[in-house]
């Protein structure tokens, strides 16, 4: 499995020559959707869920499906018939020849006054795990990549790093980063060496780590 990373919270998955894609968002490229069998999103803010991008993903594969939570399949299901699927916690489902596990049910707290959305984090083939935005824990998981919320008007940096002790992966990779201004990064890279022990890193949108 190859991952690539693309802007802000969005990831490509290649495997076997089969894509997956996570959270074609508003702030992700054009084409983020385009060339992917499978696409989960997991939640309905617009930084993550962008209708234009997946319409693009399907009319581009006509064999394309979208996985994602009841909030967002309700605004595609009528464009997609039969396309799209609806998860929650606790679902499992292959998808593009990937395993899928769904976990998490809500958005994290932004502020006590804003209502609490739903969310659901995806790992996939037990490896590579996508929270969406909150900070969920696969319970008796071991996650090898953490894709890492590290930046959102929803967390502080204590936050982050007491997230990556809870999941304790190999190594995590940045996501949900685009608002974060370039002199910032090494300030987040250096407490996040210093008071983790996971190898944590970020990519460039477009770059592909190697096999996972």
């Amino acid at each position: 499995m190859e991952l690539t990373k693309k802007t802000h919270s969005c990831v490509r998955l290649e495997k076997d020559g089969r894509v997956l894609v996570i959270d074609p968002g508003g702030f992700s490229e054009e084409d983020a959707a385009v060339g992917a069998e499978a696409l989960l999103v997991t939640h309905e803010h617009a930084d993550h869920f962008d209708e234009g991008r997946l319409r693009a993903g399907m009319a581009a594969n006509p064999a394309a499906e979208i996985w994602t939570l009841a909030s967002v399949a309700e605004q595609l299901s009528a464009a997609f018939p039969g396309r799209v699927h609806t998860v929650g916690e606790g679902d499992t489902f292959t998808a593009a020849g990937f395993d899928i596990e769904v976990h998490g049910q809500l958005h994290a707290v932004i502020h006590p006054d804003i209502p609490r959305i739903t969310n659901v984090g995806y790992l996939v083939d037990g490896t590579v795990f996508h929270p969406g935005d909150a900070l969920t824990v696969p319970e008796g998981r071991r996650i090898d990549t953490l894709l890492l919320p590290v930046h959102a008007p929803w967390n502080k940096v204590s936050e982050v790093i007491d997230y990556v002790r809870a999941v304790a992966p190999r190594r995590a990779v940045d996501i949900h980063d685009s608002l974060l201004r370039d002199h910032a990064r090494p300030i987040y890279d250096g407490l996040l060496g210093n008071l983790t022990a996971t190898d944590h890193g970020r990519l460039a949108p477009g770059t592909a780590t190697g096999p996972l």
